[in-house]
């Protein structure tokens, strides 16, 4: 799997590409601002960009800008969003413009070795990857209709979806049965009126209903 990385802080550059070569990653290139970002996409057409929200020369939201420019020309290209602090609104931005391959990771989690892999390995492949302290933030700032008819649990459950995971992952992190699962997830598409499509589909749909708050 070949990784482009867009990361201005050295030190953190040279620990993303030592881990990742010795997980079996191919870095392709690592840069250090927005613009190389784009440049080496163009260059080497990774699987995947890991890129950081903020970077030169403003240390705003170039990261980000560069990212939604970069899915617009490689859409194949997966990304995974690095971010200091919690800047959920970007995140929401980025799943807008595109449902597939999609990760937003608080730099925190790069330290948890195993939880950065599985993210990366799942963005990749076409999954989404949201850190929980996102999702938490989302949670609290959303309480609009459909979703106000979902119980706690199904919030819950919905909440952990949004960070990507399987039906089986859901169940381990609330500690329930895949069937209760099953079931809280045919009850939310339900409350969200969501009509039965093939595929994961609905799930992307109930998590971007989760992301904007809206019916």
């Amino acid at each position: 799997m070949r990784i482009v990385i867009a990361e201005d802080s050295v030190l953190l550059r040279a620990g993303l590409i030592k881990l990742l070569e010795t997980s079996g990653f191919e870095v392709a290139a690592a840069v250090g601002e927005a613009g190389g970002l784009l440049a080496a996409v163009r260059e080497h057409r990774p699987d995947a960009a890991i890129v950081d929200v903020r970077m030169p020369p403003g240390f705003t939201d170039e990261g980000v800008r560069a990212a939604l420019v970069m899915r617009q020309e490689s859409p194949e290209v997966a990304v995974l969003l690095l971010s200091q602090y919690v800047e959920e609104r970007y995140a929401a931005e980025l799943l807008a413009a595109s449902t597939r391959g999609i990760g937003y990771l608080l730099k925190d989690r790069v330290a948890d070795v195993s939880v950065f892999l599985d993210a990366l390995r799942r963005v990749a492949s076409g999954g989404t990857a949201l850190d929980p302290e996102v999702v938490s933030q989302l949670l609290l700032r959303r309480h609009r209709d459909p979703l106000d008819r979902l119980t706690p649990r199904e919030k819950e459950v919905l909440a952990v979806m949004a960070e990507g995971r399987s039906n089986a992952g859901i169940a381990a992190a609330l500690v329930v049965s895949e069937s209760a699962v099953a079931k809280h997830i045919n009850n939310i598409f339900a409350k969200l009126d969501l009509p039965h499509t093939e595929g994961d589909h609905r799930r992307v749909l109930a998590v971007l209903r989760f992301l904007d708050g809206e019916p």
